[in-house]
């Protein structure tokens, strides 16, 4: 499994260790405003998510990576290369999710930036997509800060959402 450095973070691939950490993030309400119709997550949700994570790990060589601050070993958040609505015939997606102690330090920017490097430059994917609830505007912004170009509504997740596109350079 593939773990990336950028200059402030470890993205190590996501494991039952992470378990306590992402629950923390998962149930807290304000990380999950534009996530999951805006609940917190159940145990038994985030245990799920694990376990799909982990499969994709192994079905796919990426999925979901734990955001590990270098200077202090804090898990600040995650981030994700999968394909769109878990459906290998869609394009690949990257996302993020920050813990409230990594918001506005620019820790999405920095672990998507690695993450859409491996997909073009390891996976050979021809495009990224991300998707996000059009209110949130800190996802926005890091799509943007990427070069992504807004390309209109979807439905992803259960939920409405803007769609923004990068193609491989």
């Amino acid at each position: 499994m593939t773990i990336l450095t950028t200059a402030r973070l470890r993205l190590e691939p996501i494991t039952a260790d992470h378990y306590e950490r992402m629950r923390t993030l998962n149930t807290d309400p304000e990380v999950m405003t534009y996530l999951n119709a805006g609940q917190p997550e159940t145990e038994e949700d985030t245990r799920a998510a694990v376990a799909r994570i982990t499969g994709r790990w192994a079905e796919w060589g990426y999925s979901w990576w734990a955001l590990i601050r270098l200077d202090d070993g804090e898990m600040v958040g995650m981030a994700c290369l999968q394909h769109l609505d878990g459906d290998k015939a869609k394009p690949h997606e990257i996302g993020w999710r920050l813990a409230r102690t990594g918001w506005g330090q620019g820790y999405a920017s920095e672990a998507a930036a690695a993450i859409v490097a491996h997909a073009f430059d390891v996976v050979g994917v021809p495009e990224v997509v991300a998707v996000a609830h059009p209110d949130n505007a800190a996802s926005i912004k890091v799509m943007t800060r990427l070069g992504m170009q807004y390309v209109g509504m979807g439905r992803h997740y259960d939920l409405d959402t803007v769609v923004y596109r990068l193609a491989r350079p």
